[in-house]
């Protein structure tokens, strides 16, 4: 049966600024609520001290801002709860009621259940917006036939509403012909939560003012950007001020002192941003590796490289991953070196990729010819020690040298003796132990 829904499109007023057009961060905007309003983008850095604290989450990172201080919120979509009845009632739509949080510009979306009685077309929904501010759009589409079917409703808002208009405000969304509806409680993400949240008598503002989202809220008769100047005095503010010490350069000499505070240069690279107090600090100034700063494995923060994790180094080119450096025991660099940015470095006299070999070490054959006997024939002088000795080596039991020969081709054959003046034969091991193939049938002398 064919589904028929209205593809409703709200457009309650003339729309302030088109989102889809994507819009740059205000980087001069003087407060968390300006930077977010202006584009669904942006971003603002709660942590003091960041000279450009409007920008995309991305550029905030670059610039030094911690994840924990990076506001940026992008909505959220709550249900209260949904309805219970039988499925053969006459019409049911579930939730009952959706507590949204828009962010303008961020597109929410939310499925609904519609139920019908059976033989009865799916009705088309409708939304009642009539004290809804305008700029919210809303579009319904059939996402599955059912029974139950299912739409998902698609909300987005246009621009913050103005200050004189108050909410929570409610949307009923409710099939053509029936009385039962679904709920929208809406709210604007338009303020940032930080906005209430202060910080009387902050260091960051010179004991003299509340940090609050970063920025400082001077006292009466103080002002600067940290609170540092008495607004009645006579004394200008003059470069001293922008320097980090008496014989430092004004701005560390990447900007202009103005009113006692540095602004740091822009680069013609936008990426590259110099900040700090003094413009001493920069996300480009770090070490490279394949001509990428950090080796693309870490953030330049303040000339330094922050390493991602599972790297480290100077530059972050240096692999924290010990699987390379893996012996074929099982051990990292066969415990006999260290694994340093995924090579091994072997004590002498050992060598190769994972410090297994050792030319210079007795012959492998010879040295473990008493762990082998112990362990594959209960003899040897370690055959009452064999467990607590020879517990490195696993062995492997053929009946013949002739199998031995045939399934271990290109290994290592040993053919040693042992008390009786018999031969056996078996696979060397690696110089630190590990796997090796016994034959089970011996050549011995005449007579025994």
């Amino acid at each position: 049966m064919a589904i028929k829904l209205l593809c409703l499109c709200l457009l309650l007023a003339l729309l302030g600024p088109i989102w889809a057009k994507k819009q740059p961060c205000l980087a001069s905007a003087s407060s968390c609520d300006q930077c977010i309003q202006s584009s669904p983008e942006c971003a603002w850095c709660t942590a003091p001290g960041l000279s450009s604290r409007c920008q995309t989450s991305r550029g905030l990172r670059r610039a030094g801002c911690r994840k924990s201080h990076i506001y940026s919120p992008q909505g959220e979509v709550k249900v209260e709860h949904s309805r219970r009845g039988p499925a053969d009632v006459v019409s049911a739509l579930q939730p009952e009621k959706l507590y949204l949080r828009l962010r303008p510009g961020v597109k929410m979306s939310f499925p609904l259940m519609v139920t019908v009685q059976k033989g009865q077309p799916v009705p088309e929904l409708s939304a009642d917006t009539s004290n809804v501010p305008g700029g919210l759009n809303i579009t319904f589409m059939a996402t599955k036939t059912g029974p139950p079917a299912q739409v998902q409703v698609y909300v987005e808002a246009a621009r913050c509403p103005s200050d004189d208009e108050m909410g929570p405000w409610s949307v009923s969304i409710t099939p053509k012909g029936f009385s039962m509806s679904t709920t929208l409680e809406i709210t604007f993400e338009c303020q940032c939560g930080c906005v209430g949240i202060r910080e009387e008598n902050s260091a960051a503002c010179s004991g003299r003012g509340a940090l609050m989202c970063g920025r400082c809220d001077c006292y009466n008769s103080f002002s600067g950007k940290e609170c540092q100047r008495e607004s009645g005095s006579l004394v200008s503010p003059n470069e001293d001020y922008c320097r980090s010490d008496p014989d430092a350069l004004v701005c560390s000499g990447r900007g202009l002192c103005v009113e006692g505070f540095c602004e740091c240069e822009r680069r013609i690279n936008p990426a590259e941003i110099y900040s700090g107090r003094y413009c001493e600090c920069s996300n480009f100034d770090c070490e490279r590796s394949n001509n990428k700063i950090c080796a693309g494995h870490g953030l330049c923060t303040c000339g330094e490289c922050l390493c991602d994790e599972g790297w480290t180094g100077e530059d972050c080119s240096c692999s924290m991953d010990v699987n390379s450096c893996m012996a074929t025991n099982q051990k990292v660099c066969n415990d006999r070196g260290m694994c340093q940015c995924g090579t091994c470095v072997c004590m002498p006299p050992y060598a190769d990729p994972t410090c297994e070999s050792c030319p210079t070490c007795q012959d492998t054959c010879m040295q473990h010819m008493e762990c082998v006997q112990c362990r594959a024939f209960g003899m040897g002088t370690k055959k009452d020690s064999c467990d607590q000795d020879c517990g490195h080596i696993s062995v492997e039991m053929v009946e013949t040298t002739e199998e031995l020969l045939k399934t271990e081709n290109g290994a290592k054959i040993c053919k040693m003796r042992d008390e009786n003046d018999c031969s056996f034969y078996y696979t060397a091991p690696s110089s630190s132990g590990g796997q090796t193939t016994v034959a089970r049938s011996k050549e011995c002398p005449r007579g025994l």
